[in-house]
């Protein structure tokens, strides 16, 4: 049975909107003259507030839901993805950070113009906007449906609008008018109070459990079927494992250079330091953060199993329900609309806004549409103020928002057809950009080959590389149906390869260093 949202959680969500705007209001009381002040605030950001914005917008509802549906279902073997990044942050902050910082970018995509010309750069930006529109869409998505399950207990088309307006708004209320000076301040609160809603909810599930601690651990090394639930290593060669030993130290370590250094959503913040050596720092120091969070979220999912998947150890245990009026649910998602009490679900429901927030996807895309498409077609019709970028970054800002609550809506439609578990649905759509984006900078750092046409073929490549995993297409066009068990690591290592062989078969003409160091 599911429980109505009451004065307290009512109050809960009331206090979190109260809290933002502070934020918002103390965080936007300076002015804004140029670009670099309203996209990387005046590179003055602080290297520990950086780290955090970083993690804040690594992570999502995907994680917030996500992560303790695999624990749950699995093991710990997702904390793989730790290592995986820190070996992707050592790769990005030795490659990727002191070239962005000796070239004094505004986004990762003008290193393509240096390296090709300015159409390269155009179409790197291009795909950037594609792949975050379908990660971000779908995201929002997500969320949207997690939000209306909670407030309006149930997810007619109408209530889906309105819970993906309702995100919408927030992200864009806190992004607006202080740019990423505001965003990283409102990422600050946004973790605080997603992680504290975590750390509550996995203390309430510790509290009913008539466990001690060593009989915890040891009911979840030894679980039904010889499963070890703490299991922190899967060696297994099968493409169908995410998070295999193999898997991690190839595929998801692909997915972490490209999400920590090619892509604009996270890289920007990296670029708001004082210089390379400092944005560094952050980038390791997020990485190092986020462990004990995704561990919090594993450790959920694990007291979930306990709670819901053991009779032997709880007599009132019984599966919960996979689905919400037709819709696919995660365990964490059941547990939030049947078992918290009052308040309790209100604290859930703004962690699930705060994984959630839109401000850092929106401030991204605005940058990449205004430095890389609309400044330098400005530029040939005249000298422009910077205030005037500042007023059109803003005017991107509310179009790129658009464009994500289309999406989210879209999403809805395509999720359906495929017939695809939410989660695994955001997963796939996460890898489309990244293959092109992977091989084309693979190719224009490492050797001296390619062409402005073949970075543009290079990344229709990769993009349709992952799309043939679909499962539509995969029906559509009569593909091997094994191709449905292939996971997202493995999508990202061919459609990876495919663009770079694209994009290496033109002979290259290098007439701008792209290498430095800018201390």
């Amino acid at each position: 049975m599911h429980t109505s949202f009451t004065f307290a959680d009512w109050a809960v969500l009331g206090v979190y909107v109260a809290i933002l705007a502070l934020t918002g209001w103390l965080s936007t009381r300076r002015s804004l003259s140029s670009r670099d002040d309203y996209f990387l605030d005046g590179h003055h950001a602080p290297t520990w507030l950086v780290a955090i914005s970083v993690l804040s917008t690594v992570q999502s509802a995907a994680t917030f839901l996500g992560v303790p549906d695999y624990s749950y279902r699995s093991d710990f073997t997702y904390v793989g993805g730790v290592a995986a990044a820190l070996l992707a942050a050592w790769i990005v902050a030795n490659v990727l950070i002191p070239r962005f910082y000796a070239l004094k970018v505004a986004t990762v995509y003008e290193l393509l113009e240096l390296r090709f010309d300015q159409r390269a750069r155009r179409a790197a930006g291009m795909m950037f906007l594609i792949g975050r529109i379908f990660a971000s869409g779908s995201r929002l998505y997500l969320a949207a449906i997690a939000v209306s399950m909670i407030l309006f207990l149930d997810i007619t088309p109408g209530h889906i609008v309105i819970a993906t307006g309702l995100l919408l708004v927030l992200g864009l209320a806190f992004t607006l008018k202080g740019g990423l000076h505001s965003v990283i301040w409102s990422d600050l609160i946004q973790v605080v109070l997603y992680v504290g809603a975590a750390l509550v909810a996995a203390l309430f599930l510790w509290w009913h459990l008539p466990l001690s601690l060593s009989e915890t651990v040891t009911a979840l090394i030894h679980a039904p079927g010889g499963q070890n639930k703490l299991a922190l290593i899967n060696p297994t060669t099968s493409f169908s494992a995410p998070f295999s030993l193999f898997a991690v130290f190839t595929g998801v370590t692909l997915l972490n250079v490209a999400s920590s250094g090619l892509d604009q959503d996270t890289t920007q913040r990296l670029l708001a330091c004082p210089d390379a050596k400092r944005g560094a720092r952050a980038l390791y120091s997020s990485v190092l953060i986020s462990l004990p969070v995704i561990l919090l979220f594993l450790v959920i999912g694990s007291l979930l199993h306990l709670t819901y998947a053991r009779p032997d150890i709880l007599a009132s245990a019984g599966l919960p329900a996979a689905t919400f009026e037709g819709e696919k649910i995660t365990v964490f998602m059941h547990y939030i609309l049947t078992a918290l009490p009052a308040g309790l679900r209100g604290l859930a429901t703004v962690g699930v806004l705060a994984a959630a927030a839109m401000n850092s996807e929106l401030i991204a895309m605005a940058s990449v549409v205004i430095n890389d498409f609309y400044r330098p077609w400005s530029a040939k019709r005249g000298k422009r103020d910077e205030a005037h970028f500042v007023r059109a970054g803003r005017v991107a800002t509310v179009l790129m928002g658009l464009a994500l609550f289309s999406m989210a809506i879209l999403s809805y439609y395509w999720q359906h057809y495929s017939d695809a578990g939410l989660l695994d649905f955001v997963l796939a759509v996460m890898s489309f950009a990244y293959s092109g984006l992977l091989g084309v900078y693979g190719v224009a750092l490492f050797t001296q080959r390619g062409s402005t046409a073949s970075v543009i073929a290079a990344f229709a490549a990769g993009f349709l590389t992952v799309l043939a995993f679909q499962p539509f297409v995969i029906d559509m066009a009569g593909l091997p149906l094994a191709m449905k068990g292939i996971a997202f690591p493995w999508q990202l290592c061919l459609g990876t390869l495919v663009a770079a062989v694209t994009c290496a078969m033109a002979r290259g003409k290098v007439e701008v260093a792209i290498s430095g160091d800018a201390g």
